[in-house]
């Protein structure tokens, strides 16, 4: 081969390289953890101590003939079930006071 166009062959190539690294589009940080009941809602809109949720859901309301008429705005029925709490806490209050340890 001519050594010409190895030298351009080459020259073109650390070029692509170089374009290519310089060029590189950096990826944008993670958004925030928001630590997000199993409705969707962020925990900051729970009651910790009744578990209940003071968010707000849109659902759609019909007429009397069952046409569409809108949304409304009712609340949510979750009773903020994370993990790894036992269930029986969640949906019963608890009858004895917590215990210092």
């Amino acid at each position: 081969m001519e050594p010409v166009s190895l030298l351009v062959g080459a020259a073109l190539l650390a070029s692509g390289f170089l374009a290519g690294r310089l060029g590189r589009r950096r990826p944008p940080p993670p958004p925030p953890v928001t630590p997000v009941c199993g409705c969707g809602h962020p925990l900051s809109q729970h009651d910790r101590d009744t578990s209940t949720c003071y968010a707000e859901l849109k659902r759609d309301t019909y007429d009397k003939r069952g046409r569409w008429s809108g949304h409304s705005w009712v609340p949510c029925t979750c009773r903020q079930y994370v993990g790894p709490r036992p269930i029986d806490e969640v949906f019963a209050p608890r009858l004895l006071p917590p215990t210092a340890d």
